[in-house]
This record gives structure tokens, sequence and C-alpha cells, in this order.
């Protein structure tokens, strides 16, 4: 069986949050344990939801992932419901555990 960083028993709160950020987009906030390919599944659940990246800024401190994403929805800051169901996947998506391959 094979050890990696990622699979360390660590227990790392998962923070999201989204705030205004002009008339025409809204910040996303996330804050979760690094893993391998987790940009990726973030990108996957906005845009499973219909929501438009513009810009992003990544960055990790230690095993610590810090990502904010500027964000709108047909060119409009996201209103309160969005945002709830935004993160609500976020969450659901992020707080998932991960299966080990070598369980199958």
């Amino acid at each position: 069986m094979t050890f990696y960083w990622w699979q360390l028993d660590v227990d790392i709160a998962t923070h999201i949050y989204v705030k205004e950020d002009g008339p025409k987009r809204s910040l996303l906030y996330i804050e979760t344990a690094d893993r391998p390919g987790l940009l990726v599944e973030i990108i996957k659940i906005i845009s499973d939801v219909n929501i438009d990246v513009e810009s992003a800024e990544i960055d990790t401190e230690g095993l610590v992932a810090k990502d904010k994403f500027h964000v709108s929805y047909r060119d409009a800051a996201l209103n309160s419901s969005l945002s709830q169901v935004l993160v609500n996947c976020l969450r659901y998506y992020l707080r998932r555990p991960e299966t080990d391959i070598d369980s199958y």
C-alpha cells in the first residue's frame, strides 16, 4: 500500500463564504484541506451551478488550500439564494470522504 502526504489523518476545517465584490461579481472564498485534483473539483462544481469564474487567486499554506474566486452569474453578482446553493454544493462535495483506489 502506498502512502501519500495528502492521506495524513489531519482534521482541517472547511470554510466557504461568498461576499459582494462590486455590482457585477462576487468573491467566493474557500479554505479546505489541500489534495491532488482539488482545484479541478472546485471548478467543476462551480461550473455545474452555471457560475462563471472571472479570475482566481490560488494559495496553499502547508496542508491547507486558501482559494479566492471572482465569480458572476449572467454578468451580475450572485444573489443570496444562488450564493447559498453554491456554498451548499461545495460543502457537500468537499466534505465527502475519499475512497482509496486500493479498496476496490
